[in-house]
């Protein structure tokens, strides 16, 4: 069976970078997690507004359906997943496996000043405020998202059960 992944932590952080480039390889769809906000949460945190938990159930619930769905169980999707209870949610879809991309804030706030991105820094704090670590009976990995792409893709890859390939 392939892997559900979600490539997880806070903004700024490179989930979709990682993302795409960790589907890439494992030749999985890659989903955008952010394209899943109802419009009223884009809006909401676009005005520097964080979201609170019943504003966060239904994208959770929205991405949790793309993962059980996905074609032939395999697929590698970005969400924040701040919270054990968010995981817990995301969960419902199956097995899934989180790598929580982790990167020092002062990094985060340099790679988050000037992109174009509804989420502003301003609500970087919030964020690291909710982030909750995995916890040791959750399946998943923490990975520095200060090193190279394709060093940390060789990480990953070396925790899925079902892969025993490295990059060269």
């Amino acid at each position: 069976m392939k892997q559900r992944i979600v490539v997880m932590g806070v903004a700024g952080c490179g989930k979709s970078t990682i993302g795409i480039e960790l589907a890439r390889f494992l030749s999985l769809p890659f989903l955008e997690g952010d394209h899943f906000h109802p419009k009223a949460n884009v809006e909401w945190m676009a005005q520097g507004r964080p979201l609170n938990d019943d504003m966060r159930r239904p994208w959770l619930d929205r991405i949790a359906e793309q993962i059980k769905a996905a074609p032939d169980g395999g697929i590698v999707v970005s969400c924040s997943a701040l919270k054990r209870s968010y995981r817990d949610r995301l969960r419902t879809a199956g097995d899934v496996v989180f790598i929580h991309i982790a990167v020092p804030r002062d990094v985060l706030v340099q790679r988050m000043t000037g992109r174009d991105h509804f989420m502003p820094v301003s609500l970087l704090d919030s964020q690291l405020e909710t982030l909750e670590p995995l916890a040791p009976d959750e399946k998943g990995v923490v990975i520095d998202g200060e090193l190279p792409i394709t060093r940390m893709i060789e990480r990953v890859v070396a925790v899925l059960p079902m892969s025993s390939a490295s990059i060269e």
